[in-house]
């Protein structure tokens, strides 16, 4: 029996009444009702097209028919408690540590993200025995209590900073403490670690985790400087702890040149823990944690079962081999080195017309550009980035901001996003820009 459709406004009515209203909408202001989508496109209940520039959760593409088979066969055949032996689980975990680095050879299903970073969290304790996280400041890793509670973006408008929670610069050469005319930044950033590591032993803490996004997105589409990973997790392993990587956003070729963002730091680095969500199972309910054996082996000593019913269930296992199949058959992170390398041209040409664009940064399909009122005092320019956002919605392109001013223009397509999306999302840009600029030359006369 098909579904009862409701006109729009009578949905949004039901929303309202019906779901937490903390639950906000894209657009809060004129939702889009979206019915139906595939690959980079989404279709409203009147069948207007919109380009999608938001959706990293749909990895692959929307309705990717490859990744529908595979569920649908999964689920026609068994989907069971994982406590029983099944095939797809292993399968899926040894694909998985081929993409990795060999030390990372143990996996935990879990069934989002903030599982997967509250389980890290519970790992790092055991096997540290200790109990202080360092985080990057206006980081969000969750929507847990435990993760809550490491997450500056979240906790500074709650109950504030726990004791054992310690922030530490976000290492943005754009905006922050160390800039890119420091000649070492990463180094200088990795030092404000070591400074927070040595104030916690002062008063008699030890530390068990260092967090961060490999690429911190809600900080503003940051790209980490050379070498600041390598040192900060020199840092916290002499401290007693383990370094934490979380590719919930970032992972599975969405940068390109590699398969995770923390290989961009180099060969010689490699995280003790590796948190994966989002675009695991193109919009299904997956995601993982893969770690060391050390790590695990003192997990599995405290006595104490760890058991997950849904996290790794064959049909979870069945999309997630076909989401791997994708990326390797359709050469996505290949598409994410070209579409990405051309979009963020694209925009760099913008940057040289318009004085709004302070900074465009990013690799791969993951790009911010950042608008600023002038580039002197790369004052944010919240207001004009709400505007684009919402003239970009005219033209049925849908986009975000983030940032801890929200003023960077955030791109993180499926990464099936193509050369006429870029060029087409770059001429609206300009357009608007031009618009804004025009505003401002008549306000200024």
């Amino acid at each position: 029996m098909a579904l009862e459709v409701f006109h729009k406004d009578e949905t949004l009515q039901m929303r309202r009444k019906l779901i937490g209203q903390s639950c906000r909408l894209f657009f809060s202001h004129d939702p889009v009702k979206i019915v139906r989508a595939r690959g980079q496109y989404l279709y409203d209940e009147n069948g207007m097209q919109y380009l999608d520039c938001i959706s990293n959760v749909q990895h692959v593409g929307h309705c990717h028919p490859s990744i529908t088979q595979a569920a649908a066969a999964q689920m026609d055949l068994l989907n069971s408690n994982t406590r029983f032996l099944h095939d797809n689980i292993v399968l899926y975990a040894d694909r998985l540590a081929a993409t990795l680095p060999k030390k990372l050879c143990v996996f935990y299903f879990v069934n989002s993200g903030s599982e997967a970073n509250d389980l890290a969290l519970r790992l790092a304790r055991q096997y540290t025995r200790h109990q202080d996280v360092i985080v990057l400041d206006h980081a969000y890793h969750g929507h847990l209590t435990s993760l809550i509670d490491i997450s500056p973006y979240k906790f500074r408008k709650l109950e504030g900073q726990k004791e054992w929670v310690h922030v530490a610069p976000l290492p943005d050469t754009y905006h922050g403490i160390y800039r890119e005319d420091h000649p070492d930044p990463g180094q200088a950033y990795a030092d404000t670690v070591k400074s927070l590591i040595e104030e916690a032993h002062k008063k008699g803490r030890k530390i068990s985790s260092f967090f961060a996004e490999s690429l911190p997105s809600v900080g503003g589409q940051i790209i980490f400087p050379t070498g600041y990973c390598k040192r900060v997790a020199e840092y916290v392993r002499e401290a007693g702890g383990v370094y934490v990587a979380d590719e919930i956003q970032t992972g599975f070729g969405r940068v390109g040149s590699h398969f995770w963002a923390f290989q961009l730091q180099g060969e010689d680095f490699c995280p003790d823990i590796v948190t994966m969500g989002k675009p695991i199972g193109n919009g299904h309910p997956i995601a993982c944690v893969a770690t060391t054996e050390e790590i695990a082996a003192a997990f599995t000593a405290n006595g104490v079962e760890y058991f997950n019913t849904f996290g790794g269930n064959p049909v979870s296992c069945a999309i997630g081999l076909a989401v791997l199949d994708v990326l390797e058959k359709e050469d996505l992170g290949g598409n994410a080195v070209r579409v990405g390398g051309h979009l963020k041209q694209l925009l760099l040409q913008l940057q040289t017309k318009h004085p709004l664009i302070g900074d465009v940064r990013g690799v791969g399909l993951f790009i911010g550009m950042e608008l600023v009122k002038d580039r002197a005092s790369r004052k944010p320019a919240t207001e004009e980035a709400a505007h684009l956002v919402r003239r970009l919605k005219e033209e049925r392109i849908v986009i975000s901001t983030d940032g801890p001013w929200d003023s960077v223009i955030k791109f993180k397509p499926p990464m099936c996003f193509s050369i006429e999306d870029a060029e087409r999302v770059s001429t609206c840009i300009d357009q608007i820009l031009r618009e804004l600029d025009d505003t401002h030359q008549k306000e200024d006369c």
